[in-house]
């Protein structure tokens, strides 16, 4: 049913985190396939995709864009989720994520989701996290949001643009506040 699709950096702990906090959609059946993409060659996130049963995407470039319309393009299922290295779900997510995956198909209607933003309790408040806060408010969700799409929805906007600067703020934009949904289900980035 749903196609996970994680950009890396070849940075270990932050990808080990978010995989673990997936286990329990995997177990539901909800997800089908986990994508770990990676730019940086270091080998490092190809051996955490083969100890835990994901899918390594390679890719040339080093931007954002790049590593998530690659994942987009090798996907498998008719939904997917971007998610960055270092995103917990919240409990309640699977249930959820489900539910809205149900009602889009239902509706016909094209439309997104992400995750409520929550910062992480053990993470020192800094000046960048409280302009990050107003960011959010004023213009809507930032891309460690994580996004929620039909693949046809996907595809028929145009997906990431891989060599754009700032290509998850450009998607969100254009998907607009009239076609996306902020779930109720949190997400919390660590490390």
């Amino acid at each position: 049913m749903l196609s996970v699709i994680i950009p890396t950096e070849g940075v270990e702990q932050t990808a080990v985190a978010t995989l673990a906090a997936l286990v329990p959609g995997a177990a539901a059946g909800i997800i089908r396939e986990v994508l770990l993409v990676d730019g940086t060659r270091n080998g490092v996130i190809e051996r955490v995709a083969d100890v835990a049963g994901c899918r390594f995407i390679g890719f040339e470039g080093s931007s954002q864009g790049a590593a998530l319309a690659a994942g987009a393009l090798q996907a498998r299922s008719p939904w997917l989720m971007f998610l960055p290295a270092g995103a917990v779900l919240e409990t309640g997510w699977i249930e959820e994520t489900t539910q809205f995956i149900q009602t889009v198909s239902a509706s016909g209607r094209d439309r997104a989701a992400v995750f409520r933003y929550a910062r992480s309790p053990y993470s020192d408040t800094g000046l960048r996290d409280v302009l990050r806060s107003v960011v959010r408010r004023l213009l809507g969700p930032l891309g460690d949001q994580g996004l929620l799409i039909a693949r046809d929805h996907y595809d028929r906007i145009g997906g990431y643009p891989p060599h754009a600067r700032r290509s998850e703020a450009r998607l969100l934009r254009r998907l607009g506040r009239s076609s996306r949904t902020l779930l109720r289900s949190r997400i919390v980035m660590v490390g």
